[in-house]
């Protein structure tokens, strides 16, 4: 009996350790995301037509298309529920936007922002509907993770970049920008010319 209740001694001794803290990783809020269904812009007047998602908003651009007269086709698709915003800007290629400078901005604008990216890739693409361009993925803590632009060559050019509402951190955001990743292609997909 005695040995039983010195061994019992031994192990409960044993058990009371200090408990060594182990800091559980770090970890970011869980974002639902709806499902992806698609509603028409096709407003009179725009010389451009897309589906959208029906979880987005189509607000006027009142930053710059909304104070400058050659630019009244500049939308923004506004996603409250996600916190970021897909800027739409277009330009009618002509002599004083010729194709040239319109593509040497676009590549600059998105260039600009891969200061703080890890890399950036830049496949082209073509639809059936005569549209093609490129689009610019962009990794890491870039203000911007999706930018592209689109042009029949000769006389449209729509450019867009998407945007959120907090300082960038490509861990956290991930799950958004794969989402909306998906609705910016069927967006492309679905761009016709008027």
């Amino acid at each position: 009996m005695r040995v039983i209740v010195v061994v019992f001694s031994l192990l409960l001794l044993g058990a009371c350790r200090p408990e060594t803290y182990i800091p559980k990783p770090r970890g970011y809020a869980n974002i639902d995301t709806p499902q992806h269904r698609y509603q028409s812009f096709d407003q009179p007047g725009y010389p451009y037509t897309f589906e959208y998602p029906v979880y987005g908003k189509i607000t006027k651009d009142t930053l710059l298309g909304g104070r400058k007269p050659d630019n009244p086709w500049w939308i923004n698709i506004e996603f409250p529920s996600l916190g970021g915003t897909l800027y739409l800007s277009y330009k009618i290629i002509d002599s004083q936007h010729p194709l040239e400078k319109l593509l040497d901005d676009s590549h600059e604008m998105s260039f600009f922002i891969t200061k703080r990216a890890d890399y950036m890739n830049t496949p082209g693409f073509h639809t059936p509907n005569n549209v093609h361009g490129v689009m610019y993925t962009i990794g890491g803590n870039a203000a911007s993770a999706y930018q592209f632009f689109a042009t029949d060559s000769t006389s449209h050019f729509l450019r867009g970049a998407l945007y959120f509402d907090v300082s960038p951190n490509a861990d956290s955001l991930k799950p958004v920008t794969d989402f909306l990743h998906t609705d910016i292609n069927h967006l492309i997909r679905t761009l016709r010319w008027k």
